[in-house]
């Protein structure tokens, strides 16, 4: 079953924008940043949070299903369409009771395949849309999983959110981009609408624009942005959400960029230099051959030894002495790093399989 084009369901200029508190708080909160935001040309959608599966409790945990009233005001008053979270299908019940018009499930939930299949079922034969958050964990397996289930129930209005990963390494991100993540979900998932949360994976209201910005370039369709009307006052989350005037001002200064043109000259250019690309990656493949055969006789030789395939010391070395390399000629680090760590990881494979 394919996914059903967003425009098709969705209509919108260039690209999208969602916004909203992360938390419904009040009445008067709700309705008051609903209205700032309608009156922003790109803002088409309200969002609001009305369950909070927060980390840890004895803390701010949603306002509950009242504030699904609020989010039916909030479509009368203002014409926007509105959207929450839901974690279970008694969550769902409510939000198809009170109108709201797209659901989306939280990094939290995507992680459990139980809870993605309840929240599944308890949709099949419903119209509603559904926006998936990336499990929290950098697992795309459970993301394209998630999809499936959906799409396994006759679900087809879907969309794919990027919020970012949770990391044990220090970050100036509260959950890391992984970039390539939504680029091989894109690969695995044809025809799946990908959206940016920069909030989530900043942490920090002053990072958003960057973030949002290297979405667009990503050639995201969009971005959900928390806005409230007092950030510094808000129950949760206060350090990522933005006022509604400074949600204008990042939508201002970014720069959104097509992903096609019709420009005959550009195109010959670019077929041009991706020639050259393709060769390069050639090269490329043959010299790793060249490099496989060399790791498939060092494991030959370890084996009559009887010598483990990994040794972390070789391994330290060769990262380090690879990232020196690397820097000489102005290739970045992590560059260096990760390229060689897949390298590595493929060789120890290898010289495994040898042993066994």
């Amino acid at each position: 079953m394919k996914i059903t084009p967003i425009s098709q369901w969705l209509p919108f200029n260039d690209y999208l924008v969602i916004a909203g508190p992360c938390s419904a708080e009040t009445e008067a909160q709700v309705l008051s940043t609903a209205h700032s935001v309608k009156k922003i040309n790109k803002v088409k959608v309200f969002r609001a949070g009305i369950w909070k599966p927060r980390t840890r409790p004895n803390t701010f945990e949603g306002i509950g299903i009242k504030g699904l009233k609020w989010l039916q005001k909030v479509k009368k008053e203002t014409g926007l369409l509105t959207c929450t979270e839901v974690a279970n299908p008694d969550h769902v019940k409510a939000c198809l009771d009170h109108d709201v018009d797209i659901l989306w499930v939280g990094a939290r939930t995507t992680v459990n395949p139980f809870l993605i299949q309840n929240i599944a079922d308890s949709l099949e034969g419903k119209d509603t849309p559904v926006m998936i958050k990336n499990p929290i964990n950098a697992d795309l397996s459970l993301w394209v999983g998630a999809i499936e289930r959906f799409l396994n129930k006759g679900i087809t209005k879907l969309v794919g959110i990027h919020r970012g990963f949770s990391t044990a390494r220090p970050s100036q991100y509260r959950n890391e981009p992984y970039w390539k993540i939504p680029i091989e979900i894109r690969q695995k998932v044809p025809g799946l609408p990908l959206i940016c949360d920069p909030s989530h994976i900043t942490g920090d209201r002053g990072k958003i624009l960057d973030i949002g910005q290297k979405a667009f370039d990503m050639a995201m369709e969009g971005l959900m942005i928390e806005t409230h009307p007092d950030p510094d006052s808000a129950l949760s989350d206060r350090k990522q959400q933005v006022t509604p005037k400074h949600l204008e001002e990042i939508l201002q200064m970014l720069h959104y960029r097509k992903e096609f043109t019709n420009d005959q000259c550009f195109g010959d250019k670019l077929s041009s230099l991706r020639s050259k690309i393709d060769a390069l990656d050639k090269e490329l493949l043959d010299i790793l051959k060249v490099r496989m055969n060399i790791v498939h006789d060092i494991g030959k030789e370890k084996v009559k030894k009887n010598i483990t395939a990994l040794q972390k010391s070789r391994l330290d070395q060769l990262i380090d002495q690879r990232v020196l390399w690397g820097n000489e000629i102005n290739l970045p680090e992590d560059y260096v790093d990760e390229i060689f760590q897949i390298i590595h990881a493929a060789s120890v494979k290898t010289q495994t399989q040898l042993m066994e």
